[in-house]
């Protein structure tokens, strides 16, 4: 056990990004849920209080103008585009994950050849975009195929439109093959359309070398947006002049105070804009990005792999033998940047993920019984996943 404790204090010395941990407010708590809802870093409460008194209260609505409001969709989006390997002008920010799902897959099937009527979807996917699928496949009268991410090459064929894929899924931790999964996609002449909601700000993803179509992805997880931060939507600069969004607000027309009854799209990245911009939360966001200047996702990804390795090893030092089962695939290229772990005694799952809390150590629980510890590289140590598996072995033996 002191070697493990020795282990992490050097791997921390050593760490080029722990200074990083300074820019958050964090406790002694070994905070594992950033998967979910990312830590606050310190700066954004002092930005919000200028956003509200000055921008909102004192400008008010001059600051559309003055305060770059307008434009905020565009300009958080190009922030965002270096974390996914995005050109700047292809990703607009605004609304849910959800409504940018929905959003994409109809856009998806509207581009897709003729006589093209199936959407392929995986099977294993976080619920709401298999729900958003099946909406979008009652609107645009195609037939929705579960398929396992594995499965997708051989499932694909003629009558394939679009195939929605998670590129980490939410549940085990398992890394999906972007590039050879697009590069399949596209070969059999349908569109690809990730969802990015577990890895963007967590590792590489090359949206722009690797031939993605469309992608979405929420914000307040890895990259620390605030509870509820505006999603984002990319859409490769190849299909934007034909992008026809199934939610055309005034926000995304050409000439959006023109207040003509016709709709004429935006050119560019605008056309997924819908409504008013949430402006509150997207500048949250917008401030909250600035702790990743400087930052490559690259040490990032490296520092994520190193953390959950060293973090299994703990777990299969500590823990009692046959009390807990790793459902995160072993191999690099498997991986993101959680680690679930299913217990044997499934009714065991709540009450030890309750303790756990109840010791300092916040993770969470995917029913029935998947214990799930999500590192954030930015602000997580070595320390934090030594402590966190030591108390999870306590925890189990009491």
């Amino acid at each position: 056990m002191s070697d493990l404790r020795e282990r992490a204090e050097a791997l921390d010395s050593a760490d080029e990004l722990a200074g990083l941990r300074d820019l958050f407010v964090l406790d002694d708590t070994v905070y594992l849920d950033g998967n979910s809802l990312g830590a606050l870093p310190r700066h954004v409460p002092a930005r919000m209080q200028d956003v509200i008194t000055r921008e909102w209260g004192a400008l008010r609505i001059r600051s559309w103008d003055e305060s770059g409001w307008w434009t905020a969709p565009e300009r958080i989006g190009d922030r965002i585009a270096p974390l996914v390997g995005a050109a700047a002008g292809q990703i607009v920010v605004g609304d849910s994950t959800s409504v940018n799902v929905f959003k994409a897959v109809v856009a998806a099937s509207r581009l897709a050849a003729g006589g093209r009527d199936e959407i392929l979807v995986d099977a294993s996917t976080f619920p709401t975009d298999g729900y958003l699928a099946q909406s979008a496949a009652r609107m645009t009268g195609h037939r929705i195929v579960p398929v396992a991410p594995a499965d997708v090459p051989a499932a694909l064929g003629p009558r394939t439109a679009v195939v929605l894929l998670n590129h980490v899924d939410y549940r085990t931790g398992r890394l999906h093959d972007l590039p050879g999964l697009t590069a399949a996609v596209r070969g059999a002449g349908a569109l690809a359309v990730w969802d990015l909601c577990h890895s963007a700000g967590a590792l590489p993803v090359g949206l722009d070398a690797h031939g993605v179509d469309l992608a979405v992805g929420c914000t307040y997880k890895y990259l620390n947006g605030g509870p509820g931060a505006p999603a984002y939507l990319y859409v490769a600069e190849r299909h934007q002049a034909a992008f026809d969004s199934p939610l055309p607000g005034w926000t995304s027309h050409a000439d959006p105070f023109g207040m003509t009854p016709g709709y004429v799209p935006a050119e560019g990245s605008v056309r997924g804009r819908v409504g008013t911009p949430d402006i509150l939360s997207m500048l949250a966001l917008e401030a909250s990005l600035d702790v990743w200047e400087g930052v490559g996702v690259e040490a990032v990804r490296a520092k994520s792999l190193a953390l959950t390795d060293f973090f299994l090893e703990c777990v299969a030092a500590y823990v009692p033998e046959g009390r807990v089962t790793p459902v995160t695939p072993a191999a690099h290229a498997e991986r993101g940047s959680q680690v679930s772990l299913r217990c044997v005694d499934a009714d065991e799952t709540e009450p030890v993920m309750r303790e756990l809390v109840a010791r300092g150590v916040v993770g969470d629980l995917r029913r029935p019984d998947v214990l799930r510890f999500g590192f954030t590289p930015l602000y997580v140590s070595f320390a934090d996943a030594e402590r966190a598996a030591r108390i999870l072995s306590e925890v189990l033996e009491a």
